[in-house]
């Protein structure tokens, strides 16, 4: 192959340049004109298959690179070069490329129409739902807060969708453009391809031409010579049929032994002198001819070298390289639509659920889980009587001896007199265990108390079975669940029987998933987490700085703040769970995963935050990793050994 630099300053036309090897003497070139017609039609199939100069048979031209660098494509535009349909081939390979390129651009404008009226109702739609919200007879307070504000943030979004859309938009006219350029070049290569090949046919037509003019001069002369010399018919048919070579074949009628023989007649009667002229003229004729014949077959020869040797490669090259730019485009545009797309849909979802704490900027649960119905009922009552007056209704006060009081009476569970008096199981308060030996929901201090032991059993049992089977090398240990109902069944057997259930036995430990996800619900289900509700608010005071040394050292003050009872719990857990961090590499729960798993529950938020605080989230997980990462400093004693 050529190098583009070469290919491109080959001139458009190099009809008249010289041929690229040196052309023979006149000496040589007389009387050769069938040899060098021979060497044509021998070359013609090798230069057909192989561009001049990369013949198996030919050495390279001394003006081209011996050695052709191989690139990426090289091996291609070789096969293309030696094919005979290489041009056709690739104008249908850029027409399909073309077609492909129209139907993705297509798509992307259907796409696009679809992305902006869906983002332009939507945001209509939010619009006219707040407007009619305002004018509706509906709930205030912290209802109506949350309503607008995810009527806002789904006006965001819809924001979201129509850059989403404007963008899809973009891509679908630079699509477009690429087809119609990826057009025009084709069309352009083509007809230049199609160009070179006229000229290389018209000059092989002139070639034939120029031939059959020295052919016909040619046999004029036999007969002037054959008139000459008497010879009869016979013999001249013999010697003409050993001289002239099969192209004469075809002259006209008057060619063969008849042809010799009419010139023999019609030269009877001429003296010597009118013989020698009139053989002096064919002559003449004769080398004219041979010349036009020997220019016209140069003339092709430079045109196929020039064709096969420059113009071809080229235009193969810029057709190939305009079917790459298609495609290469088209893929582009495509990786950039899947970008794209998946930046929107991660919008959305950021948008809905928003990493860490953000405050500012809630998620859509947030917002709603922010509703508070009790507030909002406590705000309407106060403002019930101003707004509409206190209606009449029955006499509450009547005789005290009919049985009746002057107010209700209501118990420690907010039921009235009726639910106290009748004392039936049927209203009971789910969730408060009765005075059993029940495990889960019940007062850590009780269950300490009544068990007679340091620990809670439900987490001595549960982490001793986690640390025997694999739990320290299991990957995601606490991060995946188990099977809901089966550890549910582990619970109701712990609360059954806690001393006689068997947590390291088959039925339980063949999935320690199970396990780690029942002693996460002991954690979650104690009437007040492990840290306490009183030191909440300290806790998270901590866990604010910024120094590392600092937040360990209030946290420390912290921890030995909390009873006994709790203390002793969070040192065996927290041991526990520096066991499973040290396997880190294996189950790939480091302390920050850990800290995500129990801080929320280890430090939960207190009642009056309805027990969920999204704006301390992080620091919940922060105390939670930073008393893991100091275990040793805060629990161990100098010298001491951890359980």
């Amino acid at each position: 192959m050529w190098t583009d630099e070469q290919v491109e300053n080959v001139p458009p036309s190099r009809q008249n340049s010289a041929p690229p090897t040196n052309p023979s003497s006149s000496s040589e070139r007389a009387g050769s004109v069938y040899s060098v017609s021979t060497t044509i039609q021998r070359q013609s199939s090798d230069e057909r298959r192989y561009p001049a100069g990369l013949s198996p048979t030919s050495s390279a031209p001394p003006d081209h690179p011996k050695e052709v660098p191989e690139a990426f494509d090289e091996a291609i535009l070789r096969g293309l070069c030696d094919m005979d349909g290489a041009l056709p081939l690739l104008a249908d390979r850029i027409k399909q490329s073309v077609s492909s390129c129209k139907a993705v651009g297509t798509f992307f404008k259907a796409r696009a129409e679809l992305e902006d009226k869906y983002g332009k109702a939507l945001s209509e739609l939010c619009k006219v739902s707040s407007d009619a919200y305002s004018r509706a007879d509906g709930k205030a307070g912290t209802f109506v807060d949350a309503y607008q504000d995810s009527l806002k943030l789904q006006d965001k979004m819809s924001k979201s969708r129509t850059r989403f859309a404007y963008r899809l938009g973009e891509m679908a006219e630079e699509l477009f453009m690429i087809a119609r350029e990826g057009e025009r070049l084709r069309k352009l290569h083509r007809e230049t391809g199609m160009r070179y090949q006229t000229l290389l046919q018209d000059s092989e037509m002139a070639m034939e031409k120029a031939k059959v003019r020295f052919d016909t001069t040619a046999e004029e002369l036999e007969r002037v010579l054959v008139a000459k010399e008497g010879e009869s018919i016979k013999d001249s048919g013999m010697r003409s049929s050993m001289a002239i070579s099969s192209s004469q074949t075809n002259a006209g009628p008057s060619g063969g032994r008849r042809g010799l023989g009419k010139a023999i007649n019609k030269f009877k009667g001429k003296g010597p002198a009118s013989m020698a002229r009139q053989e002096e003229e064919v002559r003449n004729r004769m080398g004219v001819a041979s010349e036009a014949f020997r220019k016209a077959v140069q003339e092709s020869q430079t045109l196929r070298q020039e064709y096969f040797n420059f113009q071809l490669p080229k235009i193969i090259r810029l057709l190939k390289e305009c079917a790459d730019e298609i495609d290469l485009g088209m893929q582009y545009h495509l990786a950039r639509f899947a970008y794209i797309y998946e930046s929107a849909v991660v919008a959305d979802g950021t948008a809905l659920t928003p990493f860490g704490t953000q405050p500012e900027n809630p998620g859509l649960q947030a917002i709603f889980e922010g509703i508070d119905n009790r507030t909002d009922l406590k705000s309407f009552m106060q403002n019930y009587a101003v707004a509409r007056g206190v209606p009449k209704g029955p006499r509450r006060e009547g005789p005290y001896d009919e049985g009746y009081v002057s107010s209700p009476h209501f118990n420690d569970q907010g039921f009235g007199n009726y639910w106290t008096a009748t004392g039936s199981e049927e209203y009971a308060i789910p969730g408060i265990p009765a005075s059993t030996g029940a495990t889960f929901g019940v007062d850590l201090g009780e269950q300490l108390a009544r068990d007679g032991s340091e620990v809670p059993k439900v987490v001595e049992k549960c982490a001793e079975a986690i640390e025997e089977y694999v739990g320290l090398e299991s990957m995601g240990i606490y991060r995946l669940s188990g099977i809901a109902s089966r550890v549910q069944a582990l619970k109701q057997a712990l609360d059954r029987d806690i001393e006689n259930t068997d947590v390291m036995s088959e039925e339980w430990s063949s999935d320690i998933n199970v396990v780690a996800s029942a002693l996460k619900l002991w954690f979650r289900e104690l009437p007040e987490p492990l840290l306490t509700y009183g030191l909440y608010h300290q806790f998270i005071e901590a866990a604010r700085y910024d120094n590392d040394r600092l937040r360990h050292i209030r946290l420390h003050e912290q921890v030995n703040e909390l009873p006994d009872a709790n203390y002793a719990t969070l040192k065996f857990f927290l041991g526990h769970l520096n066991r499973i961090r040290q396997n880190s590499s294996v189950n790939q729960m480091s302390i920050s995963n850990l800290s995500i798993v129990f801080g929320p529950t280890l430090l939960g938020a207190p009642p009056e935050q309805g027990g969920l605080n999204l704006e301390h989230m992080s620091y919940q997980c922060k105390a939670i990793e930073t008393i893991l990462e100091r275990y040793h400093e805060i629990f161990i004693e100098e010298g001491a050994e951890s359980y």
